[in-house]
């Protein structure tokens, strides 16, 4: 008499998905039949079928999409006729940003830190930009208390953040982007006054104090409005222009008592004023189509060029005579060449994170956090060295950092309303 193989009922618990391919709903537990030699199985149930008794040596193993069911799919699989496992299907949706389907209904896909939390990415931009350019400008004075040579200095910041820029292309982060003759044509102007305007800044920190200098330098604003209005013919509002009065005021009660001023450094910083402003006429006629990181690489190699001349003809023969000898006796060599690479290093990279923190912030805030960063240089610079100003030195910083504050809040304000101008003529 055969024997009668009753079929095994085993309860199996089926896990419950928590990743945002599927519902956090669990699946209905369903049972699995084992039964000899038998593809039959209900819609609630999953199948094993036993292999056969005899195996050849690397045969396929074919699987139906009939034998592996479960209830959650069983409609989707008699629609589609074929098996579409739901995480690929999600991840092909997680990818184009779109609601996941699951058995519950749709549901977004999780978003990454940096899209719930963009302020806390943000800010820490903003605060790497403070902290490496604070860096730089300590460590800067530093090296010129016992190397005073702003012209190879210069040299050295390009230098090594060509060198970066380079080993970057080379492993491929970013990408080079070709440049042709038309290109090269438009940047070179940018790079000569970028070369001008660094080294005359290098020049005027290694003549006055680094708060002096700064203090200068907030009369770029003005140099700016002063070409816009009558080298490229654009009208500035008299709203901007009296905002620019405190900045002139401030600056000159600042220069009248200042205890390290010369004209040296004082002639130099207005130079880099005049220099970065030009700069900025010529970036706008110099749209290349790249991005920020290759455009500001080939600026650098090219203001590297620009810069080596000068410096082997006004600090070369000195350099060589007796100024390297000297700096190695009062610190060493190896702090010697490590300061100076550090100097370029951070200069480089505060450079380049201020590029990529003022690309993911409105006009508004651009504005704001430029003003920020000379109040946080102009404080440090004041604590580190120990510098002391008179109090008309100090009233006058302030009212030149407020006027600039002023200025660069009204024309984001006009820069805002501008593009929402040109939005709604286009749209």
């Amino acid at each position: 008499m055969a024997s009668v193989i009753s079929p095994v009922h085993s309860p199996i618990r089926t896990c419950q998905f928590s990743s945002l391919y599927l519902s956090s709903n669990k699946i209905s537990p369903s049972f699995a039949l084992l039964k000899a030699r038998s593809l039959s199985s209900k819609a609630s149930s999953l199948t094993f079928s036993p292999l056969p008794e005899t195996i050849k040596p690397f045969s396929p193993v074919e699987t139906s999409g009939k034998a592996l069911r479960f209830s959650g799919w069983s409609q989707e699989l008699r629609r589609r006729g074929s098996v579409e496992p739901p995480v690929a299907k999600a991840a092909a949706a997680d990818a184009e940003g779109a609601e996941i389907e699951n058995a519950a209904g749709y549901g977004k896909p999780s978003k990454s830190f940096s899209e719930k939390f963009p302020f806390l990415i943000t800010g820490f931009f903003f605060f790497m930009w403070y902290l490496l350019n604070v860096i730089f400008n300590i460590l800067n004075k530093k090296v010129y208390n016992y190397f005073p040579y702003p012209y190879f200095v210069s040299v050295i910041h390009l230098l090594v953040g060509v060198v970066y820029c380079l080993v970057s292309w080379s492993i491929g982060l970013p990408k080079r982007a070709p440049i042709d003759k038309e290109q090269l044509a438009l940047l070179t102007p940018v790079a000569f006054c970028h070369a001008l305007g660094h080294v005359m800044s290098n020049v005027s920190f290694a003549a006055v104090a680094v708060s002096f200098t700064h203090t200068i330098k907030a009369l770029e604003p003005f140099f700016n409005a002063s070409a816009s209005q009558f080298v490229l013919g654009q009208h500035i509002p008299l709203s901007l222009w009296l905002s620019l009065a405190p900045v002139v005021i401030g600056v000159s009660m600042a220069s009248l008592t200042e205890l390290s001023f010369n004209w040296l450094g004082f002639g130099s910083a207005m130079i880099s004023n005049i220099a970065f402003t030009y700069r900025s006429i010529y970036s706008k006629k110099a749209m290349t189509g790249m991005d920020s990181t290759n455009v500001y690489a080939y600026i650098s190699i090219i203001a590297l060029l620009v810069c080596i001349p000068p410096a082997l003809l006004i600090e070369g023969p000195q350099l060589l005579q007796y100024g390297f000898r000297d700096a190695i006796a009062k610190v060493g060599l190896y702090k010697f060449l490590s300061d100076l690479f550090w100097i370029g290093m951070f200069y480089h990279l505060y450079n380049q994170l201020a590029t990529n923190t003022l690309e993911r912030v409105a006009p508004l805030t651009h504005a704001v956090g430029n003003v920020l960063k000379r109040v946080f240089v102009i404080g440090f610079s004041i604590v580190v060295f120990g510098n002391k100003i008179s109090t008309q030195t100090g009233i006058g910083t302030a009212i030149a950092i407020a006027g600039v504050a002023i200025y660069s809040l009204i024309k984001a304000n006009i820069e805002e309303q501008k593009r929402k101008a040109a939005a709604i003529s286009a749209s």
